[in-house]
């Protein structure tokens, strides 16, 4: 028998109800009966990256434990984002929800549309900070160094981030 997958997902937003768009985006992998929902992060209110002119955002990181698939987590993951009003357009613009699948049980997976771990999660804060509550010594495959080493790494400078005290009940 196969056994479960520990799995990462990062959730944002900056439009609307950031807080409230990614409690219900977490409310809704609850309901998947083939996931079990582990845990999740602080939220942290954070600086926008990239190019376009944008509020901040809210992020936080959940932990699953599943039998599916990254690429069954994957579809869940994209539907949950529709129907919750995400529109792709602007690369790295404002969006009312986000949710990228960071971590599949330690695995390397390249398939087409999915690539796991998230190939930039190493270099954000925004991602490793809540990751390294929930699992600090995760590896990060294509490094071979645990979450909580990635993150001493990253440099000082760059975007702020704050811990936020909003719960999530």
């Amino acid at each position: 028998m196969r056994e479960e997958a520990r799995i990462f997902v990062s959730l944002g937003a900056n439009l609307g109800d950031p807080v409230g768009q990614i409690k219900e985006a977490v409310k809704r992998l609850k309901r998947v009966p083939a996931i079990r929902f582990q845990g999740a992060s602080s939220f942290y209110f954070t600086e926008p990256v990239g190019p376009v002119e944008q509020p901040p955002f809210v992020n936080a990181v959940i932990e699953m434990e599943s039998l599916l698939s990254a690429e069954d987590i994957l579809v869940f993951i994209l539907q949950i984002e529709k129907d919750l009003g995400r529109e792709r357009s602007a690369r790295w613009g404002p969006r009312r929800i986000d949710l990228d699948l960071l971590m599949y049980s330690g695995q390397t997976i390249e398939s087409p549309g999915l690539r796991v771990p998230h190939p930039s999660m190493h270099e954000r804060r925004f991602v490793l900070e809540p990751l390294a509550e929930l699992a600090p010594e995760m590896i990060h495959s294509p490094s071979r160094k645990t979450v909580a080493q990635l993150l001493c790494e990253l440099p000082k400078e760059g975007p702020w981030i704050k811990r936020l005290d909003e719960q999530w009940t």
